[in-house]
């Protein structure tokens, strides 16, 4: 289908205007969605999928950016694209938003019981999914809504059963007591990457242990004295002399009046402190496995939300830190507390809670990580690998496989995927299945659900109907193409997702990482609510638009990195659109009733349109290639240059030659040129600001629906020239140079100048003579002479532009008698300047006291007030001579 302009576009350039209602025209289309045309090749990309606990951020608007970019060029080259929706349950998170509106409405999750505490769950997750979604739409992403999942749909739920029961099947996953990272707040297990560990301000506490039946004592130190209610013995390195005639015997714990055991152990670092440590295996990992390897009794001293419990004695009921305090108040006045020091150290806390993590003894579900690692990496070694992009990322990725541990996967809620193992009710027999045994009135399901990255783990290939191994959309779309995430959870699910897709699927789940960094405020900070410096990128759209957000998202940084928010820099891309607006504007006021069937290259053409036409080649080959390579910073500069510079900036501009002109056919092959030009370039646009192109495009003479589905600009050969190249960079040399000659002595662009052109190369002026009415359009001349044998004036102006030599005689530029009045009055003032700053500098009392930084910036304003007094200098004796 094509079609002439329809209307001219209004006079400025409104983003709200432009965007609104633009989404549902695709939408209708269907254009985003995968139409599974074997004639195609597929490429897909699966969106990480948004928590359902609240609005999306500034980070999920640059990474979706990303993916829309990538999907868009894809669909545009040919490409049957599948760019699969999707939200996460996210389990702790939303638990505790639901809990948290419970409590303002004075009930708790218990006064609703599971069931209906669930089912209020699932009221939030569709009021926030909705609002999600709006402001997919608000951004503009081609996402294919047809084949939208969420985590605890009844086909993921399928797939996560399907896996745990497997991965149990098989002794990956299993059931044990064991020290896990506790979070007292949610009441729930964490896995050790939901940890985040924060430098505090704490102290030793240093004690004495009496040894029983002596006078001797042993000496330990501790963070955490409420714990030694714990204790079940003291640890020594069985080779430090100090204590080897103390092993086996025993001592007395302070307060709790138990004996315990003085054990050896190796994990003892004896050069630490008093080379002893007090050992309690229910509340620390280290501990747990010397206990273990010494048959400790472990002995709990906490409840599930951080008070004391009945094994602490009179501290029962205290919170944790209250107890600290308590206890170390006792042990002062029993003498045994002897010292406390100041300790900085790292302390675990909750993602989620920003609760204080406990190291916790707790019956937990856990997957035996090792054989899944090794496989991980296993497939780094071949050509199957995934790629990450930057590769560095790889060996951040390695190196938590190499080092990996045991994931915890049950977690104390009840919001999330319950785990599938039933209890017998009298042999506390365990059965795991994807369904209830059959007498399911003699078993009682775990109360347990699985940690939220479980399902996600599998989300690139349970959201294309896996298990089912024949769907069509996991044998047409999976492996999936790329992913693109943060940094930040490259642990939490990037390499969760690839063990479980080796694991089930003997494939990597895509082929390429995109890895982006974090978004900062202007000062470089991390964007957090303790700050206020958020930012809401719905405010960004509604003040700038979407397009000039995501252009400015995409191109701000490189991959891997950090990006800082200014609004300027948005700003400065809404200016970047508005000029777009413009010459599109201009364009399309000169090509009336001018249609896509009009379109002819092959007629003559000046050296302005062999010029635009190679520079167009230039910029498709660039922004393919980086954009291929996910360099979105560096498409986007060759795409700012090509449409600034060198489209509006000078092909526009000489447009308007022929455009003015009595010539039809030279007009008619400026049109052609523009809209050939144009079309080509909002195409390419149109991945990184998808409304405005759309919008422009359907003015300009076209072919097709909608440039979501029009054919990628490809480079063609035949309209490549590289004489017009070195053609045309002479002309914009020449008039650069004239433009600056005249700036330098004042003279505007609207005063005729007398301009002479020297050359010995008769090419070269047969080249330049042809293209004479650029030169005196773009130089405002009354007098052109391009010649070689030029008499040049005594007194001119001179530059020298590769070989030809330019020259402005200043009879008729500048009045001399009053230029050099004015260089001498602006030569007076830069002495004055000079002089005074060097005074400044010069008083040792004003250096020594004065801030560092306000005496670099005097000497930054001495260094540049000398710059100016010698170019003035330079001119008025240029002037004088």
């Amino acid at each position: 289908m094509s079609e002439k302009p329809k209307t001219a576009l209004p006079p400025k350039y409104d983003p709200q205007a432009v965007e609104k209602n633009r989404y549902h025209f695709w939408l209708d289309g269907k254009y985003f969605e995968a139409t599974g045309d074997p004639e195609k090749e597929p490429f897909s990309i699966v969106i990480p999928p948004p928590n359902v606990t609240g609005k999306l951020h500034l980070g999920h608007a640059w990474d979706t950016a990303m993916q829309d970019t990538v999907s868009r060029m894809k669909r545009m080259q040919g490409y049957d694209v599948l760019w699969l929706p999707g939200m996460d349950h996210a389990g702790i998170a939303t638990q505790a938003k639901v809990e948290a509106k419970l409590k303002e409405q004075g009930q708790s999750r218990y006064d609703l019981g599971r069931e209906k505490f669930v089912d209020k769950v699932w009221d939030w997750k569709e009021e926030y999914a909705s609002f999600i979604r709006e402001q997919w739409e608000k951004l503009g992403l081609g996402l294919d809504y047809s084949r939208e999942r969420f985590t605890m749909d009844e086909g993921l739920s399928e797939a996560v059963r399907e896996v745990f029961v497997t991965l149990y099947n098989k002794g990956l996953i299993y059931r044990g007591e064991y020290i896990i990272n506790w979070d007292p707040k949610t009441k729930t297990a964490l896995s050790d990457i939901e940890v985040i560990h924060k430098e505090i301000q704490g102290h030793f506490y240093h004690m004495k242990y009496p040894i029983k039946d002596s006078n001797e004592f042993i000496e330990i130190a501790t963070t955490r004295p409420e714990t030694m209610l714990g204790d079940t013995a003291v640890a020594v390195h069985p080779k430090d002399d100090r204590y080897k005639h103390l092993v086996g015997k025993k001592v007395i714990l302070p307060i709790v009046g138990r004996e315990i055991e003085i054990v050896a152990d190796d994990y003892v670092d004896q050069e630490f402190g008093s080379g002893a440590v007090k050992i309690t295996p229910a509340h620390d990992p280290n501990d747990f496995e010397i206990g273990n390897r010494h048959t400790l009794e472990r002995v709990l001293v906490m409840n599930e939300d951080g008070s004391m419990n009945d094994n602490a004695g009179k501290y029962k009921g205290l919170d944790r830190f209250d107890c600290r305090k308590q206890i170390v108040k006792d042990l002062k006045e029993l003498g045994v507390l002897f010292k406390i020091e100041d300790h900085n150290h790292t302390v675990g806390h909750s993602e989620r809670s920003d609760a204080v993590v406990e190291p916790y003894l707790s019956t937990q579900w856990f997957v035996d990580m090792q054989p899944l690692a090794d496989a991980s990496v296993e497939m780094q070694n071949n050509d199957k690998k995934v790629n990450f992009v930057p590769d560095r990322f790889e060996n951040t990725y390695l190196h938590w496989m190499d080092n990996i541990r045991d994931w915890c996967i049950s977690r104390q809620l009840w919001w999330g995927h319950r785990i599938p193992a039933w209890y017998h009710k009298e042999t506390n027999e365990i059965y795991v299945g994807k369904e209830a045994p059959a007498d399911s009135e003699n078993w009682e399901q775990d109360n347990d659900v699985l940690d939220t990255w479980f399902s996600s783990a599998l989300w690139p290939f349970s959201t294309m109907g896996w298990p089912d191994k024949d769907a069509e959309d996991f044998k047409r779309y999976f492996p999936t193409d790329v992913l693109v995430t943060g940094y930040d959870i490259i642990f939490f699910w990037v390499a969760r997702m690839i063990f479980q897709s080796i694991e089930f699927n003997d494939e990597r789940p895509f082929k390429d990482v995109l890895i982006h960094g974090l978004i900062r405020d202007a000062e470089g900070r991390k964007m957090s609510k303790s700050l206020g410096n958020g930012v809401d990128p719905m405010d960004v759209i509604d003040k700038y638009g979407a397009d000039s957000l995501r252009y400015f998202l995409l191109t701000g940084s490189s991959p891997g990195q950090d990006l800082r928010f200014y609004w300027e820099k948005v700003e400065s891309t809404w200016n970047f659109a508005n000029k777009i607006w413009n010459a599109s504007r201009f364009c399309l006021m000169n090509m009336e009733n001018f249609s896509y069937e009009d379109i002819d290259l092959s007629g003559e053409k000046s050296v302005a349109d062999k010029w635009i036409l190679t520079r167009l080649n230039e910029t498709i080959e660039q922004v393919s290639k980086n954009t291929a390579k996910y360099e979105f910073g560096e498409a986007g500069r060759h795409l700012y240059n090509f449409i600034w510079d060198d489209l509006c900036d000078w092909y526009i501009e000489m447009a308007k030659l022929p455009l003015y002109g009595e010539d039809a056919d030279k007009k008619k092959t400026t049109q052609s040129v523009l809209a050939y030009v144009l079309d080509n370039t909002m195409r390419m646009l149109h991945p990184f600001m998808p409304f405005i192109t759309e919008e422009i495009w359907q003015q300009l003479p076209h072919h097709g629906e909608s440039i979501t589905v029009a054919k990628w600009p490809e480079v063609r050969n035949d309209l490549h020239d590289e004489k017009a190249m070195n053609e045309m960079e002479r002309l914009v040399s020449i008039i650069k140079s004239v433009r600056n000659i005249r700036a330098e002595v004042n003279t505007p662009m609207s005063k005729q100048i007398k301009l002479l052109i020297k050359i010995e190369n008769e090419t070269t002026i047969t080249e330049l003579e042809s293209n004479r009415s650029y030169i005196e359009r773009f130089c405002n001349t009354s007098e052109l002479v391009i010649a070689s044998d030029i008499e040049v004036p005594e007194k001119a102006m001179s530059a020298v532009v590769t070989g030809i030599e330019l020259f402005l005689p200043l009879e008729g530029l500048i009045d001399i008698e009053k230029e050099r009045e004015r260089l001498e009055s602006e030569l007076s003032k830069w002495n004055k300047e000079v002089e005074r700053v060097q005074k400044k500098l010069a008083n040792e009392g004003f250096v020594k006291k004065a801030p560092e930084a306000v005496v670099a910036e005097e000497k930054q304003k001495e260094q540049d007030y000398l710059e100016k007094h010698a170019k003035v200098k330079a001119r008025l004796q240029e002037l004088t001579s």
